[in-house]
């Protein structure tokens, strides 16, 4: 699949920022037989002062900027082509969770695809008892990992009510997992903490997904804006797979890939600091448009 992307990403403040930083991680990555980042481009208004570009830890690409002049808002423009291979449909090769921690604990790497950096607690997640409790609920004897995986994934889908009006980018695991609501950042957090309570190591994807359905399918939920879902780690054969719990299905070709992270907090959109006081008002606007 071929796809024009664009993203707009505004800030309107009640008193102007007298100065600000951000680091802004939007555009799309290239991907060894998954995704090509065709072109792309990332725009700020008001001009910024400072640009630069780096790759952090986990290989995504990053735009730092700097405004010294007051401003009363900053918007934020992205466009690309990327090039979307569909996956290929394979065994399930995943070991059980006994192998696994076997195959984990033999695993010597910590290179920016290690699944040691997806174990245990993160920035933003925390163990839960509640959801530790959930995770074994899902798990029967026998079973493989990507089995579990996929068990979670559609247990979190039937059980839990989409809700952007439910939680903020602030909410915690634990609180959407309380009410049963939330938006993709929540279930991606939930599944993730899920998971690694089992001793699974999985991570955080921010991308895109498709905005427009093929025909006969019904639109799926966060097409609107930025889109998060799982990856999970099968053992040494199978590798990496990712599922969308938001949807109930694995990542393919409708999902494009900006980065991957122990949580949101690693890949978050736009991170950074302004002297400001006040409130603020944002605006964001996605389409992905499919060219073939």
């Amino acid at each position: 699949m071929l796809y024009d992307l664009s993203l707009h990403m505004g800030y309107v403040y009640d008193v102007p920022a007298s100065g600000a930083r951000h680091v802004i991680r939007v555009l799309p990555l290239s991907l060894p037989d998954r995704q090509r980042l065709i072109a792309g481009s990332v725009t700020v208004t008001p001009k910024a002062e400072e640009k630069t570009s780096f790759i952090d830890f986990f290989g995504q690409q990053a735009t730092s900027i700097f405004l010294r002049s007051p401003h009363e808002r900053l918007d934020i423009r992205m466009q690309a082509r990327v090039s979307v291979e569909t996956p290929a449909i394979t065994a399930d090769l995943s070991p059980t969770l006994d192998v696994l921690r076997e195959e984990l604990a033999d695993l010597r790497s910590i290179d920016a695809a290690s699944p040691h950096h997806l174990t245990g607690t993160s920035p933003r997640l925390r163990e839960n008892p509640l959801i530790s409790a959930y995770a074994r609920e899902a798990v029967k004897p026998g079973q493989t990992v990507r089995e579990i995986a996929t068990a979670l994934c559609r247990r979190i889908h039937k059980d839990f009510t989409y809700d952007p009006e439910a939680t903020s980018v602030d909410t915690t695991p634990g609180e959407a997992f309380d009410m049963k609501r939330g938006v993709c950042q929540d279930f991606a957090h939930i599944m993730i903490v899920a998971l690694r309570s089992l001793g699974i190591p999985a991570g955080y994807v921010s991308g895109f997904l498709r905005t427009i359905p093929p025909p006969g399918k019904e639109r799926l939920e966060g097409a609107d804006a930025m889109h998060a879902w799982v990856r999970v780690w099968c053992g040494e054969t199978t590798g990496y797979v990712e599922l969308d719990p938001t949807n109930n299905i694995p990542a393919g070709s409708d999902h494009i890939v900006v980065g991957y992270g122990r949580d949101y907090s690693d890949i978050a959109p736009v991170i950074g600091v302004l002297k400001t006081y006040g409130s603020h008002q944002t605006v964001q606007s996605v389409d992905v448009i499919p060219l073939k």
